[in-house]
């Protein structure tokens, strides 16, 4: 049995960040189930929105994300996340990440602020195009040389160990994890008070994605087999522009690119945003990627355009260098060609269900980042508000912790934690088995429940994923646990989460959109989906 003051469970910028707090106060281990460079936060290329500059204001912040969440958002959430930001970006410089500045008209440095969809001010802070990279690269170094935090890499966290899972019917509470150790093949249990889940987003749910292979949903899937409450997953967020390429297929074009000027070409050569939105190509996503599936279906070609061959060579180079040589790679100049493009899953907006400090319905148990549902992003987020959320809910989870749970004698250690049972499980025989599930998922979710849903297309997946679920479960039963068994089931059960979701909501609202329900739901107040497993 290994013990810690906090056992945080994935590496991207909210778990890394959650622990650099929490080692102020005591041990603190990082899981994850690949390298501590691999996330979701790694991969993000625009940047993080934050007030910066005189022209701007946390008022103008509150307002573009409340209206980017179509009615959903929690203003209590938007508005301390967004007034808490600033000492949230100063805090990360002082652990060493660079933004990108300027030379100001007076001479001085200043902040190189962009602009994305959604937002009326420049106020996105970012290291050319590859913040997320930058974020997590000096927050790791911070992390590596913090005494301690321990960070164990190749661990695949399985299941939450809970006082209800072991039949206590007092207040349910989080005790610890079983931990699969990806080397040895050995699961063990880690005892700890103070969970805390940063496991990113489940991407990997669809067949087309932006996201790393990681995003399978484990966070998601986990709590809400220990009985969490889980909200609005429904709203999965497909981001407008994935380069559109066989060798390339889940590289980001960042919206970055359109907030400099890039215009959204269709089959015809013309700008075609300016019919769907009056503000063009700097709509909100939602509305974007709806537009691009639109014209796709209607000229039947196999993508559209991103141009920003119209900017001088020099400024395509020095603000995008990253998308430049990628795109290069595979025989493309950007700066004389236009970028074929497709929408692509990309974040998710809900999850496990968390109030302002990260604090799920299970006490001891937080979700930060883009794996908790704070209610900041509503039906729709606002571009770049995603690394801001994680940096401030991070923070407040262990403040939040440390008040309500303050170290001592863990109560985790009054209760008896079995060890690990294999029982007559054997190992794996056939992978394909496993390969072919996986793709199924993928397929049917990107066929019946992506960009524009219909109920008898969710009733489809409904029924299959049923199927899926008993097959995969029989597997996990029978079969030693291995990476690619845990992530297919927790592939499954986040799946079928999306899907009951968008089942239970009869209205299109933001990034849930259904040709049977084609408006919003004017006879009652916006209310979000909240699902439970009892």
């Amino acid at each position: 049995m290994r013990e810690y003051d906090f056992i945080i469970v994935g590496s991207g910028a909210g778990g890394l960040s959650a622990a650099l707090h929490a080692a102020e106060h005591g041990k603190v281990c990082i899981l994850t189930k690949r390298t501590a460079a691999e996330s979701n936060s790694s991969w993000a290329q625009g940047g993080i929105a934050c007030v910066q500059s005189e022209g701007d204001s946390i008022e103008q912040h509150v307002s573009d994300t409340l209206v980017a969440g179509a009615g959903l958002c929690k203003e209590e959430a938007v508005r301390t996340i967004v007034t808490e930001g600033p000492q949230r970006i100063e805090e990360v410089i002082n652990w060493g990440v660079h933004f990108d500045q300027r030379e100001a008209k007076d001479g001085h440095l200043e902040f190189d602020l962009t602009r994305e969809g959604g937002h009326t001010k420049r106020r996105v802070l970012h290291a050319r195009d590859a913040t997320g990279k930058e974020l997590t690269e000096k927050l790791i170094a911070a992390v590596k040389a913090n005494a301690n935090i321990e960070i164990l890499e190749n661990h695949f966290a399985i299941d939450l160990i809970t006082t209800a899972k072991l039949g206590f019917v007092s207040e349910d509470r989080v005790l610890g994890l079983y931990v699969l150790d990806e080397i040895s093949g050995e699961v063990a249990a880690f005892r700890s008070d103070r969970v805390i889940l940063a496991t990113g987003g489940c991407g990997r749910v669809y067949l087309y994605t932006t996201n790393p292979s990681i995003a399978t949903g484990d966070g998601v899937a986990m709590a809400w087999r220990a009985g969490a409450a889980i909200s609005n997953m429904e709203f999965i967020q497909f981001h407008p522009t994935c380069l559109y390429h066989p060798q390339k297929r889940s590289f980001l074009i960042t919206e970055a690119m359109r907030g400099e000027g890039a215009r959204l070409i269709g089959k015809d050569g013309k700008d075609f945003m300016p019919k769907y939105d009056k503000r063009g190509t700097l709509a909100p996503r939602d509305v974007v990627a709806r537009a691009i599936d639109t014209e796709i279906k209607r000229t039947g070609g196999p993508c559209v355009y991103l141009d920003i061959s119209h900017k001088p060579r020099e400024f395509v180079l020095e603000h995008f260098p990253n998308i430049y040589e990628a795109c290069l790679s595979v025989g493309l100049d950007i700066t004389k060609e236009r970028i074929p493009v497709v929408p692509a899953a990309h974040y998710q907006c809900g999850g496990v269900l968390t109030d302002v400090n990260g604090a799920t319905s299970i006490r001891g148990l937080c979700a930060v980042g883009e794996v908790g549902c704070t209610g900041l992003h509503g039906a729709n987020r606002l571009a770049s508000n995603s690394l801001l959320e994680c940096l401030v809910i991070s923070a407040r989870a262990v403040k939040h912790m440390m008040q309500k749970l303050p170290l001592g004698r863990p109560v985790a250690q009054i209760y008896d934690i079995p060890a690990w049972k294999t029982g007559n499980a054997v190992d794996v025989d056939e992978l394909v088995v496993i390969y072919h599930n996986w793709d199924e998922i993928r397929r049917l979710m990107w066929d019946y429940v992506s960009i524009v849903r219909t109920s008898k297309r969710l009733q489809r997946a409904a029924a299959r994923l049923r199927n899926l679920k008993r097959e995969v479960q029989e597997f996990y039963w029978n079969f030693k646990v291995t990476s690619e068994l845990l992530e297919l089931r927790n592939l499954v059960e986040t799946a079928s989460l999306i899907v009951e979701c968008a089942i239970r909501r009869h209205e299109s609202r933001g990034l849930h959109y259904t040709l049977d329900y084609p408006v919003l739901d004017e006879s009652r107040p916006p209310a979000d989906t909240v699902v439970r497993r009892y």
